[in-house]
């Protein structure tokens, strides 16, 4: 099995909600968003993550938006 290595993931997270218990360890960060049938903020466009909207809908609409 491999190390998680979470300093390395916390220095490349661009998770804004600081309180947040994952912070660095992806693995579990994506199963509680899939959980909520949401997507993890490093998914996201800076300005789209600030909002906290991580909803599938606003990840989808975010990318079609971009490649038009």
């Amino acid at each position: 099995m491999r190390e998680c290595k979470i300093e390395n993931n916390k220095s490349n997270c661009t998770c804004t909600y600081e309180p947040c218990s994952r912070k660095g360890i992806c693995c579990e960060c994506v199963r509680y968003h899939l959980e909520y049938s949401e997507m993890p903020a490093c998914f996201f466009p800076p300005e789209v993550e600030r909002t906290y909207d991580r909803s599938v809908d606003r990840f989808v609409a975010t990318y079609q938006k971009k490649r038009r």
